[in-house]
């Protein structure tokens, strides 16, 4: 002990040990997250290094992880089971696409098999599109399994486009129906002594409903009954038609579902099996020894049967291409999925300097054509006229552009993409909504009520307007509403001159109307039906190109963002998924994300101006 130590009383000595003890551990903490950091890192690096081969008539095993994107959000910092924020897994629709096409003109590759318990959802646009390439792959006359334990109705459309569909008999086919539904927060506003003024423009503009109503209006219950009517009959009609079942075959089991499992003892699998949902009730083990009769087994795990995963394959395949000699000409393609905010935003999210800077580096890498794949519900009124303002820069710069929507391109997302030479959507893309709406909440009531006050001199009665703390003017209000209703006779405008019409037929078919792909054709909203791969074509073609290469353009990845993508990448989806719900809170938080997403959007409002082109229902079931 020291002579300090010794002068100090008792009282300082335990305490002083207290923060001993507490600095210890927090080192001991620190020290143990950075070497398990270090073991992902490994993992990244060198988890790699095993040679992958692609066996001589195996399957190609297509196991989708997480959700079916656009383009893969960048991970905002360490995994959820590290810390980090909780964030499901995802799967690029383009990568499996890409697989599953090489795989059908691949003699090495006997079979597909689809494994779907880890995909955790998609829109049906991206569920239409793997599933495209599933028909392409039947078409070489190649057989496609799908086994599930528990098929849900995204898993299910996938699993129907296989020759034989495998269920395991303690599992369930879950088939509901398309819905939309919402909290509403005005009453819980009301009590929070929350103004939130809203300014907008369309009978059916209803993204701003939720901090207004405690439930749906009439006019919002119309619009979106429409279009996901015709959703669900897209879905229904697909399935039935690739199950060789009636057209009516999928209502009728829904409505008599009780009558049908009880009919079954309670057993869903039975239920869907005596419906011809699925062609037998097998367990995992019985379905996997099926396959292994066709494809063989795997050498290094005999319970398994001889396959690649998708992913592994397009590596792989993409490693192994011979050097082609370059072509000249080149198609640029662009992913813009997410909200729309003004400045920078990292994948996943849309920034109008962001986006903008790609489709500037398109022009600067002499592009013959550019296609610009969206994925939007809108966001920001004036990102959105920015990006559109690229386009047309790109467009005089002589170089095509073609839009190709993704599961929505609605409000904000068809602001852009009016700015392209020809769109193309899918039967199921959500797209419209063009209406405006302007949105600015005030908390005066809320801290008056804790007697906090705001008091003060201006030179102007508009001096010291659009505070959180101070009711908003009348003048103020005024103003934005002009904005809003300037802003959408803007709206009205762009799409009639990009669509050869006027802004009184516009008008007619906008008013934050959402249509589905296949009704935005026949009202001319959009050009052409059809995936990415038919609006690449259309590209090559407007650019009069026979030869070219495909040249995606992405933003950067700093050394950061690179080494959480490594990590991301290289996490087993099950495993992390399991280790994230157990976390203690962790499902509680993840049931509650839905009914907090609402409050979560506000922190996008970020517009100069205030004044919104963004869709509230515009998710595609």
């Amino acid at each position: 002990m020291t002579e300090a130590t010794r002068q100090r009383g008792p009282v300082r000595r335990f305490f002083g040990a207290i923060g001993g003890a507490i600095t210890w551990l927090r080192r001991v903490v620190t020290n143990l997250l950075f070497l398990l950091i270090l073991l992902f890192i490994g993992i990244a690096i060198f988890g790699g290094e095993e040679r992958i081969t692609v066996p001589q008539g195996g399957a190609l095993k297509v196991a989708p992880a997480g959700f079916l994107v656009d383009e893969v959000s960048q991970p905002s910092g360490l995994p959820g089971f590290l810390g980090g924020p909780s964030t499901p897994p995802e799967t690029r629709v383009k990568d499996l696409v890409d697989a599953i096409d090489r795989a059908a003109n691949d003699n090495r590759i006997a079979a597909l098999v689809l494994e779907l318990d880890y995909l955790s959802g998609a829109s049906l646009s991206k569920l239409e599109e793997v599933g495209e390439a599933v028909q392409r792959f039947k078409a070489s006359e190649k057989p496609v399994y799908a086994i599930g334990d528990n098929f849900t109705q995204g898993q299910y459309f996938l699993a129907s486009h296989a020759d034989k569909v495998y269920m395991n008999p303690m599992g369930s086919l879950l088939l509901t129906g398309f819905g939309s539904y919402r909290n509403y927060y005005k009453s819980a506003l009301d009590k929070l002594k929350i103004n939130f003024h809203v300014f907008r423009v369309g009978d059916y503009k209803d993204f701003i409903e939720p901090y207004t109503r405690d439930d749906m209006s009439p006019a919002s219950r119309e619009n979106n009954a429409r279009w996901l009517h015709q959703l669900w009959t897209e879905y229904t009609e697909q399935v039935t038609g690739l199950r060789n079942l009636p057209p009516s075959a999928i209502d009728a089991y829904i409505a008599d579902l009780p009558e049908n499992l009880r009919a079954e003892g309670g057993s869903w699998a039975k239920a869907a099996l005596s419906n011809k949902f699925v062609d037998k009730l097998l367990t995992r083990r019985a379905a996997v020894e099926e396959v292994q009769e066709l494809v063989g087994v795997n050498e290094a795990d005999k319970s398994q049967y001889k396959a690649i995963n998708a992913l592994d394959y397009l590596r792989h395949m993409k490693l192994a291409d011979l050097p082609a000699p370059p072509q000249s000409d080149k198609i640029g393609l662009i992913s813009a999925a997410g909200a729309i905010m003004d400045g920078e935003a990292p994948a996943g999210q849309i920034g109008s300097a962001t986006l903008g800077k790609l489709i500037a580096e398109a022009r600067e890498k002499e592009v013959k054509a550019l296609v610009l794949r969206i994925d939007s519900p809108g966001g920001s009124a004036f990102a959105s006229e920015a990006i559109r303002q690229e386009l047309l820069a790109t467009r005089e710069a002589g170089i095509p552009v073609v839009i190709s929507m993704g599961s929505v391109a609605a409000s904000g997302g068809y602001w852009i993409a009016a700015g392209g030479d020809r769109i193309w959507a899918s039967p199921s893309t959500i797209t419209g909504s063009i209406g405006v709406f302007g949105a600015f909440p005030t908390f005066e009531d809320s801290l008056e009520h804790l007697g906090i006050y705001n008091d003060g001199v201006g030179t102007t009665e508009l001096a010291g307007t659009m505070r959180l703390d101070r009711a908003l003017p009348e003048a103020a209000a005024d103003i934005l509403q002009q904005g809003v209703e300037h802003t959408y006779s803007q709206f009205l405008r762009l799409v009639a001159e990009a669509r050869s019409s006027t802004p009184q037929e516009i008008h007619k078919i906008a008013q934050g109307q959402v249509w589905t792909g296949r009704t935005a054709h026949e009202l001319g909203l959009v050009d052409e039906l059809g995936n990415l791969k038919d609006a690449i074509a259309d590209a090559a073609q407007l650019a009069q190109l026979e030869k070219y290469d495909i040249v995606e353009i992405q933003r950067e990845l700093t050394p950061g963002e690179k080494l959480m993508r490594a990590l991301a990448d290289n996490v087993d989806a099950g495993i992390a998924a399991s280790v994230e719900r157990n976390l203690p809170l962790g499902a509680w938080f993840s049931s509650l994300q839905p009914a907090l997403q609402p409050l979560a959007e506000l922190k996008t409002f970020k517009d100069p101006r205030a004044l919104y082109v963004r869709c509230m229902h515009c998710v595609a079931p």
